[in-house]
């Protein structure tokens, strides 16, 4: 059955009625229990009476929750690097980011790695992660530095003085297997011997009887077109 408000309040007052003139404490504990229900279905039934009390209530925690929301993350892939003596400097270009507040800008660094978050610079968090350096860095000495439009990135070298060609053992393992078995920039035929001495001391006897003789001939050639010129 579904009682209206007003037949729930009727109710609600007799039941007190009685609860008065009641003596058994059987009665009365069977008249306080009833009395309770009928104060919770009047309390439901208020709140429907008030949807936008309903709807306000269900607002307050969006409120609450919508401030913490800064978007998504960007991984940066985009940096230029040099070095000195004693840093490896890595640069990295965010739009703003001296806006943002210190906190915001953190980098951990290991012996071998750094990683940099930015958080919230303009509704998104910016991070970049970096491991397998060349080299072994101290971890007491490298710092950030924050400029306009710019994180600096300062790896302090644990052995000054010494040189990067790379920034990550990655990068030296690349590039080291796109080179040549001999340098192009050199002369050609030296390029060539160069060449020829690997197939050499890598070959069988055969193969080393062959480039001899032909090393021989090609000797006799040059002799001879010197003689004749």
């Amino acid at each position: 059955l579904s009682f209206t408000l007003t037949q729930l309040q009727k109710d609600l007052e007799e039941v007190k009625v009685l609860l008065e003139k009641a003596t058994r404490k059987r009665v009365r504990d069977a008249l306080i229990a009833e009395k309770s229900k009928i104060e919770t279905e009047v309390k439901n039934k208020t709140q429907q009476k008030s949807p936008r009390k309903a709807e306000l209530d269900n607002e307050k925690p969006a409120a609450v929750v919508a401030p913490i929301t800064t978007g998504y993350t960007v991984k940066i892939s985009n940096y230029g690097w040099d070095q000195s003596d004693k840093f490896v400097k890595i640069y990295i270009t965010l739009t703003g980011v001296q806006q943002v507040p210190t906190e915001n800008v953190q980098v951990h660094f290991t012996e071998r790695s750094f990683d940099l978050l930015v958080k919230n610079l303009n509704g998104k968090n910016y991070s970049m992660i970096v491991n397998n350096l060349l080299k072994p860095i101290s971890v007491e000495g490298s710092s950030k530095k924050v400029k306009t439009d710019t994180v600096i990135i300062l790896c302090r070298k644990k052995a000054e003085n010494t040189r990067w060609d790379y920034l990550t053992q990655v990068e030296k393992e690349c590039k080291e297997k796109e080179k040549p078995s001999y340098d192009t920039e050199t002369d050609p035929s030296e390029g060539l011997m160069n060449v020829l001495k690997k197939i050499y001391e890598d070959g069988d006897d055969d193969m080393k009887r062959t480039i001899n003789k032909a090393w021989v001939q090609s000797r006799e050639k040059q002799a001879k077109g010197e003689t004749e010129f």
